[in-house]
C-alpha cells in the first residue's frame, strides 16, 4: 500500500497543476510557448490577477467552493491589479493548508525591494523575466526542470493537515 501512496504522490508531483498568476496576456502566451517548446505537460492555470489566484487556490466562484486546490508550482508576478503578488504570497504562507507549496516569483521587476520583500515573506525563488524569447524559454525550462522534476514538494496530505 506504502508503494501505491508513493506513486500517487510521484504522479501528483510530475503531473499536478502549474497555477501561473500573470496578468499581461503577452507574457501568458510566452509562457505557454516556453512549456510548449521545453515540453513541460502540466496542466497550466492562468489566474489574470490576485483575486482569482487567492479564488483558486481557497475554493471561490468560479471555481469550485467546497475545494482548496493544491497546484504543484505557483509562478507568481508581483504587479498584478486588485490584489498585488506580494499580498497573494503572504496569504498563501499564512495558510497552513497552502503553506508549503513552493512558489517562485516571475517579474519584470528591477525593485531591490520586492526582491527582498518576495524572500522575507517566503518566495522559494525569485525569477526576473528576461526580454529575449530564448532566455525567457530556457528560464522557464530551468524552473521546470528543477521545480517539477529535481524538488520534492511535501505530501498534499500533509498540507491538508
Amino acid at each position: 500500500m506504502a508503494s501505491n501512496l508513493n506513486n500517487e504522490s510521484a504522479n501528483e508531483h510530475l503531473n499536478g497543476p502549474i497555477l501561473l498568476v500573470e496578468d499581461n496576456a503577452k507574457d501568458v502566451a510566452l509562457t505557454k510557448m516556453a512549456f510548449h517548446e521545453n515540453n513541460i505537460k502540466n496542466p497550466l492555470v492562468v489566474a489574470k490577477d490576485g483575486v482569482e489566484a487567492l479564488e483558486y487556490l481557497f475554493g471561490a466562484e468560479p471555481y469550485d467552493n467546497e475545494v482548496v486546490h493544491y497546484p504543484n508550482l505557483i509562478l507568481l508576478d508581483l504587479k498584478l491589479p486588485k490584489v498585488d503578488g506580494l499580498e497573494v504570497l503572504q496569504k498563501i504562507r499564512k495558510n497552513p493548508s497552502t503553506a508549503l507549496l513552493p512558489v517562485v516569483i516571475l517579474t519584470s521587476s528591477k525593485e531591490d525591494t520586492d526582491l527582498m520583500k518576495g524572500y522575507q515573506f517566503g518566495a522559494n525563488a525569485y525569477v526576473r523575466k528576461p526580454v529575449d524569447f530564448v532566455e525567457f524559454s530556457q528560464a522557464v525550462k530551468n524552473i521546470g526542470l528543477f521545480w517539477l522534476l529535481v524538488n520534492e514538494n511535501p505530501p498534499h496530505s500533509i498540507m491538508k493537515g
